[in-house]
């Protein structure tokens, strides 16, 4: 006799905000903050050397999503000057580390 399966669509919506399903999003969050501490440039001779690699940091939360509808977890940086360390600029190249570090920390989980 074959099984059955009924979804229930508030159940699914309940797993997905789920302390469990929050706490793995926050545990891929610091692997990929992590990869981006590791890879992320230090200007030795700048005003604040390592502030950017200082500013990482990781946060969680059970609404989020396009729909605010699912957990999630988030990877920052603080330095006021982050969006240009990761885009560039027409004078400076684009490091991409976010990018990248995401890209590195989703292989080795």
């Amino acid at each position: 006799m074959a099984a059955r399966f009924k979804m229930s669509r508030k159940g699914v919506g309940q797993l997905l905000r789920s302390p469990m399903i929050r706490a793995e999003m926050l545990r891929r969050a610091e692997v990929i903050k992590s990869v981006a501490v590791a890879i992320s440039p230090v200007d030795v001779g700048g005003p604040h050397p390592g502030h950017y690699k200082d500013s990482w940091t990781t946060d969680s939360t059970a609404r989020g999503g396009r729909r605010r509808d699912r957990a999630v977890g988030y990877v920052r940086n603080t330095a006021h000057y982050a969006r240009w360390v990761e885009y560039g600029t027409e004078r400076v190249h684009a490091h991409h580390v976010l990018l990248r570090a995401a890209q590195l920390g989703g292989r080795n989980q």
